[in-house]
């Protein structure tokens, strides 16, 4: 088959030729536009899942959705380290530049605000506004407005008078946030305030954040009536349906089909999860002779596409863990498959639990508890706390409930029990 042609689009973040089984929060979303445009009450909206189904991709159609409705927009990407400010200002600044507002005298307030929210940071500047870093914003900071020092009032300040500028054309504002959970307590606590307060007061604000599958448990643990504030998603991985949609609407593009003997293979290898459909789709289409691509086809190309996935998409992850971690890891890897569940003996084979379900996808455990990790090692559970700290802050990791702990990629304990 032609590389050149081919349709698969494997990477981070990176929109796949066909957005297959996304469909319902598609449809949801344009609801909420919809009826925030009509003055209506709207939750904003949390998107969850493991690493590799589409988070950012969705996240990212859903923007392009809210630009069409002529809405303005900003995106933002949070990071452990990072307060969150800055990006924030950013953010926001470019949602009021796609909004147009025709006063420019209104519109120059706002951007004081911005500026003025920006600047302060009292970690850096010890309680002082000081422009230490400034924002590309020609307008002059606005004083006691956005400046509080207290991220909470800061922020509530900040959005409403960009939902403000926003109501006053019949409009709405968006603020898109990727990697949620790596907020830090604060700006968690003043985010979930000011989703609150703008909810309240009916102005066209609304956030959309996506993070890993234990985001509602961080936002709950700030607020504890953060379960209502947000209309929750989780984003899994396809049903056989979509996968198939995935790999064949985009083939046929290219005048190229897929026998069902392939179709079921690619199912059975990938568990439906996005990246992986558009990794293997990438090294078959490559590999093929020809089309009708067959199963035989699928079964040269696994060896290629699992060693790249080997060194980019799970290796990259594994090199970044310690000596310690990474038997940590390998214990989790171990406890996540029950030797009750293997019929046949084989790990790495396991027997299919039903006739829905890919090759051992319902086998691996979704988490396993802590103390059972602490057997397999032969250890005390506290004298491990530092290792599983770590993996969780490396975003290796997640804790969805107490005691319990999970891996954040799906098929890392697969690797790890292949590569051990």
């Amino acid at each position: 088959m032609d590389p050149i042609r081919n349709p698969y689009a494997p990477g981070a973040g990176q929109r796949p030729p066909e957005l297959a089984g996304r469909d319902e929060q598609l449809a949801s979303f344009d609801v909420v536009l919809e009826r925030i445009a009509r003055g209506r009450p709207e939750r904003s909206m949390v998107l969850t899942g493991l690493r590799g189904v589409g988070k950012t991709v969705l996240l990212n159609t859903l923007r392009s959705a809210a630009v069409r409705a002529g809405w303005g927009t900003g995106k933002l990407e949070a990071r452990p380290d990072q307060p969150l400010r800055r990006p924030m200002s950013a953010a926001v600044h470019m949602a009021v530049r796609e909004l147009g507002h025709p006063n420019t005298g209104e519109v120059d307030q706002v951007l004081g605000t911005i500026k003025s929210f920006a600047q302060r940071d009292p970690a850096n500047s010890g309680g002082k506004v000081r422009d230490r870093w400034s924002p590309s914003i020609d307008a002059p900071a606005t004083t006691g407005r956005a400046d509080s020092g207290d991220i909470e009032i800061d922020l509530v300040e900040l959005l409403s008078d960009v939902g403000g500028l926003a109501a006053d054309l019949g409009k709405g504002v968006a603020i898109f946030i990727d990697e949620m959970q790596d907020l830090g307590p604060d700006d968690i606590s003043a985010l979930c305030a000011t989703c609150h307060e703008l909810s309240q007061n009916g102005l066209p604000v609304i956030v959309v954040g996506a993070g890993l599958p234990h985001l509602p448990a961080v936002l709950s643990a700030s607020k504890s009536y953060s379960e209502r504030l947000f209309r929750y998603q989780r984003i899994d991985r396809l049903d056989p349906l979509a996968a198939r949609r995935a790999l064949v609407a985009p083939a046929r593009e290219e005048n190229a089909e897929f026998t069902d003997d392939a179709l079921e293979s690619m199912y059975t290898i990938t568990a439906g999860y996005p990246y992986f459909v558009q990794a293997y789709g990438k090294v078959v289409w490559d590999l093929a002779p020809t089309s009708p691509i067959t199963a035989a086809d699928v079964a040269v190309a696994v060896p290629e596409a699992e060693q790249e996935l080997a060194v980019g998409f799970f290796g990259s992850r594994y090199e970044r863990a310690t000596p310690a971690e990474r038997e940590y890891l390998r214990a989790m890897a171990d406890a996540a498959l029950p030797a009750a569940s293997n019929d046949n003996g084989d790990d790495e084979n396991p027997t299919p639990a039903g006739d829905s379900e890919p090759d051992g996808a319902a086998q691996e455990l979704d988490s396993v508890a802590t103390s059972d990790v602490a057997v397999i090692l032969d250890r005390k559970p506290q004298s491990l706390s530092p290792a599983r700290d770590a993996l969780l802050k490396k975003g290796l990791i997640y804790s969805g409930e107490r005691g319990r702990i999970a891996f954040t990629v799906p098929h890392f304990g697969r690797y790890l029990r292949a590569n051990g």
